[in-house]
């Protein structure tokens, strides 16, 4: 146990700045949907999916390679992944640039060459400060490591608020008319939700700064044959990552072009895509747990793979991190009444919740998927996750195509929660084979049936009154906490109560 509280500690440390600062930058979908329309959004949603495609491409796996490797020597593999990073960003986001205009029109959004421009520099932004990150993971430097993320958000969050609630509002005449020729000045209409795109550009930039150490601190090398070795290891994971993120945002993608002409009555398929986009966020609490269990778990798992206790805690450690997402599950789902009013200002975004739920679910499979992947890590066959990832993007793939134009932004909700699932029992019954891991299979099945019978029941019997839902859905999830308590009795119980309870 007490190497399992040391990943908790770590995890719970990665988490204050995985989901304390991506709780704040939550707070930007209360701003965004408050200034803008589905339409406008709608647009962001897209190429922020390419994005997040495109991190993927722009690290090509060296993350996981450096974590790999760096035991061996760790300053020469810096040194290495580092310069090569520097030397293939530069060049993508180049090319991005220089034909911004006929890339972005192909697109279909014309005239939107500023955004697509700052999107290339985001991502070669987060492609040179990716392993000076990994190094601070590895290094236990954690202190850093969230000092750098928090500022990052809060950067981010301070920039949308100036531009959005400041200047947007003011040149619009909302409120201290007397500054409005200033801010009418400086805000340009035309621009308009790409002002999200460019507070997110200069709140990365911050980056430079803040691991300025890390960033400046490695000598240039590039030693050819070294190298080879590495994406020789890294490029079947830049290939599962690749489909896994093109798993994750495909149904982004899919949805403007495959939903049926008025669908939805009264709404354009961008309307439609705008509405689902921001919906999907509500689902990012069960994102962030995975992150902030990824951040320490994989350096963790990694180095200590010739530990005899390594299986053990692995299946403990999983066993409580999908408990932990089926409170977060339980948690969004059970207030969704009032979640949607609180950050989805305007009605017409109330519309997508109903996905909320599903996509919820899909990201709990994926995170435990994530979890239970590390045996083809550590064995050296990352082949595996190319093969079930690429299955998973298929299922993805062929759903979205077929359910969109049936069920809308719930089919793209139904195709992400089958894949992610289907990947999960293949990565469970292929590990077991090859790295056998004693997991809790029968009571991860218990909590997550029981939980989804809950959710089920509660939204099938909607409560108008929030006076008394709140208190109603509340007391419920009291109920199944306690419900757990007396199921893991065993584990969560002080050693003197388990001895009066004779439970020892």
């Amino acid at each position: 146990m007490s190497v399992l509280k040391k990943l908790a500690g770590e995890t719970a440390s990665y988490g204050i700045s995985t989901i304390l600062g991506r709780s704040l930058n939550f707070l930007l979908v209360f701003i965004h949907t408050a200034a803008f329309l589905p339409e406008d959004l709608g647009i962001n949603v897209k190429l922020y999916s390419y994005v997040a495609v495109a991190n993927i491409l722009y690290t090509y796996g060296m993350e996981t390679a450096f974590f790999r490797f760096a035991a061996e020597d760790k300053t020469r593999y810096y040194n290495l992944i580092q310069s090569a990073l520097l030397i293939t960003s530069t060049i993508f986001s180049g090319v991005l640039i220089l034909f911004s205009s006929s890339i972005i029109t192909n697109l279909g959004y014309p005239h939107r060459e500023l955004d697509l421009t700052c999107l290339a520099l985001i991502v070669w932004l987060d492609s040179i400060t990716a392993i000076p990150f990994a190094r601070l993971r590895l290094e236990k430097a954690t202190k850093k490591f969230v000092t750098a993320k928090i500022l990052n958000i809060l950067i981010n969050v301070g920039l949308n608020i100036f531009f959005l609630l400041g200047l947007k509002k003011i040149s619009e005449g909302d409120y201290l008319t007397f500054l409005q020729p200033l801010a009418s000045t400086l805000y340009i209409p035309s621009i308009g939700a790409g002002y999200i795109i460019l507070a997110n550009l200069l709140a990365n930039a911050s980056y430079i700064w803040l691991l300025r150490k890390e960033i400046f601190d490695y000598k240039f090398e590039f030693e050819w044959p070294l190298f080879k070795e590495l994406l020789v290891y890294a490029y079947p994971i830049m290939i599962m990552g690749l489909a896994g993120m093109i798993n994750q945002v495909f149904d982004r993608i899919l949805l403007e072009q495959f939903l049926p002409e008025n669908f939805y009555p009264g709404r354009t398929s961008r309307q439609a895509l705008g509405i689902y986009g921001n919906a999907y966020k509500l689902s990012i609490f069960m994102a962030l747990s995975t992150q902030a269990f990824r951040y320490a778990a994989e350096p963790f798992f990694l180095s200590k793979n010739k530990d005899k206790n390594s299986t053990e805690t692995l299946a403990e450690a999983t066993k409580w991190f999908t408990i932990v997402c089926i409170f977060i599950w339980l948690g969004v789902c059970l207030n969704l009444d009032w979640l949607k009013k609180l950050f989805l200002r305007k009605a017409i975004y109330q519309e997508g919740v109903t996905v909320v739920p599903l996509l919820l679910l899909a990201n709990l499979f994926l995170g435990v998927y994530y979890n239970i992947s590390v045996w083809f890590k550590l064995n050296n066959k990352t082949y595996f996750g190319t093969i079930i990832t690429f299955i998973g993007l298929a299922i993805t793939v062929i759903l979205n195509i077929v359910l969109i134009p049936k069920l809308g932004y719930m089919g793209c909700a139904w195709a992400f929660l089958i894949s992610c699932f289907t990947m999960t029992v293949l990565c469970y019954y292929w590990g077991q084979k090859y790295y056998p891991v004693p997991y809790r299979i029968k009571s991860a099945v218990g909590y997550i049936v029981s939980a989804g019978v809950l959710i089920y029941f509660t939204l099938s019997i909607p409560i108008a009154n929030l006076w008394i839902s709140i208190p109603y859905h509340a007391l419920l999830l009291i109920l199944y906490t306690i419900g757990v308590i007396v199921v893991e009795r065993k584990t969560v119980l002080p050693e003197k109560w388990q001895k009066r309870l004779n439970l020892r």
